[in-house]
């Protein structure tokens, strides 16, 4: 059994949205010259690289992690996350990334408001509040009829939409499924759709962006790395408040590198998010010690 050590879990936690925030850098640097399909798809060679790696190593080896109980969510799991990724990218080109994670950030109440509908959960009417709290902040990013409203401001939305889909069709797998076999069919089959998507698009690149590819391949396989370990030593519910750190770290980068420029409407619009998010966290964490 792991050892639990909640300190030295939440350290890589911050380090993990730390290099999630730079991947997200380098995506929008490499998805300003090439194609959105080509990037993914390198990105997804390495991350099934990772995976096969990790399955060879695991009790049962490749053949264990291939036996799932829920082989079609799976699928569909991978293939909404390759395609999740090619709209957040091209939201980061069209938005920058201050706007499309502040965006983006909604994603778990969307999660807390499908999770009813859709997984039989019961949400009780103080996280249903918290969801409506985080979605007038979203409204306030967007500024819809405002005159400045662009249908691209809604693409990050979309990008977020199918995140939470992606997430809750995770949360349906887990009763049957150990986490490490949906990682591994996550990396498997998004690398094939990838593939399949990238491979007619392929366009020669630079020395110089080969050199950031391979950053970005490198980064990735450690970022997923230590969210991995992250879980392994200290519970999800200290964990989950400090993924909204990547928010902070990609605001940073967008300003400093890419002169974004950080609105009223966007701070405060993504302050309601955040804390919105980290209430339903928050009353997730009580109703599991109540019952």
């Amino acid at each position: 059994m792991t050892q639990q050590d909640t300190r030295k879990g939440i350290w890589m936690m911050v380090a993990t949205t730390f290099i999630f925030a730079m991947q997200d850098g380098i995506s929008r640097h490499l998805a300003g010259t090439y194609n959105v399909y080509l990037i993914v798809m390198i990105r997804y060679w390495f991350f099934a690289l990772f995976v096969l790696a990790l399955a060879m190593r695991a009790p049962g080896g490749l053949r264990g992690m291939a036996r799932v109980r829920h082989p079609w969510v799976q699928a569909l799991r991978g293939v909404l996350l390759v395609v999740e990724i090619y709209v957040t990218i091209v939201a980061f080109v069209k938005l920058g990334l201050i706007d499309t994670h502040s965006v983006f950030i909604s994603y778990p109440l969307m999660v807390v408001a499908l999770s009813g509908p859709v997984l039989g959960e019961k949400v009780g009417w103080r996280r249903w509040v918290a969801v409506a709290v985080g979605f007038t902040g979203v409204l306030i990013i967007l500024q819809p009829g405002s005159g400045v409203f662009s249908a691209s401001a809604a693409i990050p939305l979309v990008a977020a939409l199918m995140f939470a889909v992606y997430a809750l069709a995770t949360r349906y797998v887990a009763d049957k499924d150990a986490a490490e076999v949906s990682f591994f069919w996550t990396g498997i089959i998004g690398a094939v759709t990838a593939t399949l998507g990238g491979i007619w698009f392929w366009q020669p690149m630079s020395a110089g962006d080969w050199g950031w590819m391979a950053i970005l391949c490198v980064t990735a396989v450690a970022g997923h790395w230590l969210m991995i370990k992250a879980y392994e030593i200290t519970e999800a519910s200290a964990l989950q408040p400090i993924a909204y750190l990547q928010l902070v770290f990609a605001a940073a980068l967008g300003m400093s590198v890419f002169g974004d420029q950080l609105r009223l409407n966007v701070a405060l619009g993504a302050a309601l998010t955040v804390g919105a998010g980290l209430f339903t966290i928050w009353r997730a964490r009580v109703r599991a010690r109540s019952s």
